[in-house]
């Protein structure tokens, strides 16, 4: 009878083990299968490499929408999909501009369209008038009720839109700040 007992003890262990087994092949696949089904993340680099000139935006008579933002922005960077999305929609009646605000170059514009936190989206007619803003993370469908305003004429919806926002000085550099962009014109104290 002990022979037997030792038998079932085994065979339930290796029954234990199979379905132990069995159940890491089955996750392992779910998860293979969820990260290729993931919509891929929009990179907000790669998305400013390819987006329009400012100047061809403006002089093109095209409506504009500038995104002034920045990489280390979490707001910018949840919003990066569905800018994407928009653009993918959009692209061939709206500019799709990208300004980062830890260049420097750009202290003019962020000063004119009083960018005081990020994102911050400026809508220019197709003259390359402000037609309105909206600012942190907003929704998709706002933004695209915007831009179809924007490509109609029409007024914006959503002219002064507020979400979350990562804050952003506009201080010009002062003599003898390094030249970190990300110093946002602090002075380097020595």
């Amino acid at each position: 009878m002990s022979v037997n007992s030792s038998e079932s003890v085994g065979l339930a262990q290796r029954l234990r083990n199979f379905v132990v087994v069995a159940v890491a092949v089955v996750l392992s696949i779910a998860v293979v299968f969820g990260l290729q089904t993931r919509t891929p993340s929009a990179s907000l680099s790669e998305m400013a490499t390819v987006s329009v000139p400012l100047d061809e935006a403006i002089s093109n008579g095209k409506p504009t929408l500038v995104e002034f933002y920045a990489n280390w922005c979490t707001s910018c960077q949840a919003m990066a999909g569905d800018l994407q999305q928009l653009k993918n929609e959009y692209q061939q009646d709206v500019n799709f501009v990208m300004l980062n605000v830890d260049n420097n170059k750009w202290l003019p514009e962020m000063l004119h369209y009083r960018v005081d936190g990020i994102p911050h989206f400026a809508f220019l007619d197709d003259a390359g008038n402000d037609a309105g803003a909206a600012m942190g993370e907003v929704p998709r469908a706002l933004l695209a009720d915007n831009l179809v305003a924007l490509v109609a004429g029409n007024k914006l919806p959503y002219a002064q839109a507020i979400g979350q926002t990562s804050d952003v000085n506009t201080v010009a550099p002062a003599s003898g700040a390094g030249d970190d962009p990300r110093s946002h014109g602090a002075q380097v104290v020595q």
